[in-house]
């Protein structure tokens, strides 16, 4: 401990008050005179030091400088590396679009039905099956994102502007009122839509050509066999002189059917009443119209009625009136007979071509494809309770 004298009286220093001094050993700067006074010779050494401290701040400053030089130019090589990334994810992701492409990512397939019936409810079941089997056996991890409209058209539209949001690899639309809110929801997104069960593509308006489609849209189509059924019509009751022709007016399938049939109808001389409804609420009025005025009923493909094909068959069956319909699901929901294609088969040939557009095959290279094996089904209680003799046609 070291004392000395002041104005105030005595101080005392601290060995741990020199040792904290800039220039250690030495006392703090107000007892320094005091100090100098005694010894001269640490006086010439403060001075020396101080100095020696003075020459040494512009070297410290222009390291001081020469440092924040060198920090703003690595912020400026990090603000550029910055800049550039946008164009790397860009590329990464471009890369990791090709590489699930080929199975190293997950796809999304945007799968859309137009409403419940069996019909439809058969082909989704096969595409989903179809597709499952077939991404596996290609390696691709699928994602199907399942959506049903039940017959609402802004639901359709909003259901497919959801996929094209969410970037859907591809869009499987099934019916036509579906394929036809897919197709416009899609259209110069580059988003291929492969439809199911669109009876006449080109009155859809999804393709100019079937062999060559040209809009981004492809598929299958569920054309019947009009004259086969009225063929089977005229074998199984050959009696019926005039039949009434029942369509949705909303349903471009069905026009474009009820087209053919009326042509065929009139080439044979067969007499025809034609009723469309402009929704469900008219059905079962129209039906009760047409049952007391005809012998046979024939419905298209018409996805309307199809889903309330149970209420039109009990209507006619209870008038004695046979109903030739379109599709097996409808002979199923009480329709006397058709001669019609296999659903089954025709969601699993949707799938193939919702497979092969995965994978790279440009829509303009997929031809509509359309069934060509028909088989005949028969409804045998529907048959007994109109009296109509289908032995030759039931299993």
């Amino acid at each position: 401990m070291h004392t000395t004298a002041s104005a105030g009286g005595l101080r005392r220093w601290r060995r741990a008050d020199l040792a904290a001094h800039p220039l250690r050993g030495l006392p703090p700067p107000d007892h320094q005179s005091e100090v100098f006074a005694m010894n001269p010779m640490k006086k010439l050494f403060a001075q020396t030091a101080r100095r020696a401290r003075f020459a040494a701040r512009p070297r410290r400053l222009a390291a001081l400088l020469a440092a924040a030089l060198l920090a703003v130019s690595l912020a400026g090589c990090g603000a550029g590396a910055s800049s550039s990334a946008p164009a790397s994810v860009s590329a990464a992701s471009s890369a990791a679009a090709q590489s699930a492409s080929a199975g190293g990512g997950t796809l999304t397939v945007g799968l859309l039905q137009l409403v419940t019936h069996p019909s439809l409810d058969e082909i989704r079941t096969a595409i989903t099956k179809e597709l499952e089997s077939g991404a596996a056996a290609k390696g691709l991890t699928l994602k199907i994102d399942y959506k049903n409209a039940e017959n609402d058209l802004s639901a359709i539209d909003s259901i497919c502007r959801g996929f094209v949001a969410e970037k859907a690899d591809v869009i499987v639309a099934i019916a036509t009122p579906a394929a036809q809110g897919a197709a416009k929801a899609a259209a110069g997104t580059g988003i291929p839509v492969i439809f199911s069960a669109v009876t006449d593509p080109v009155a859809a308006g999804l393709v100019s050509d079937e062999s060559a489609p040209d809009l981004g849209a492809t598929g299958t189509s569920d054309a019947i066999p009009v004259g086969e059924i009225f063929d089977l019509a005229g074998k199984l009751t050959p009696d019926a002189k005039k039949f009434g022709l029942l369509y949705s007016t909303g349903e471009v399938n069905s026009q474009t059917v009820i087209a053919q049939a009326k042509q065929l109808l009139d080439s044979r001389g067969v007499a025809y009443e034609e009723k469309g409804i402009a929704s469900l609420s008219d059905l079962q009025t129209a039906v009760t119209a047409l049952a007391g005025e005809v012998d046979a009923v024939f419905i298209p493909i018409d996805n309307t009625i199809a889903s309330a094909m149970s209420t039109v068959a009990d209507i006619c069956t209870r008038a004695g009136v046979p109903v030739y319909v379109s599709a097996d699901s409808m002979v199923a929901d009480g329709g006397l007979a058709t001669v019609g294609v296999n659903y089954t088969n025709l969601g699993t040939q949707t799938a193939d071509m919702a497979l092969a557009a995965l994978t790279g095959t440009p829509v303009s290279a997929l031809p509509v494809e359309t069934l060509k094996e028909y088989s005949v089904a028969v409804n045998k209680d529907t048959a007994a309770a109109l009296g109509v003799d289908v032995s030759a046609y039931a299993k």
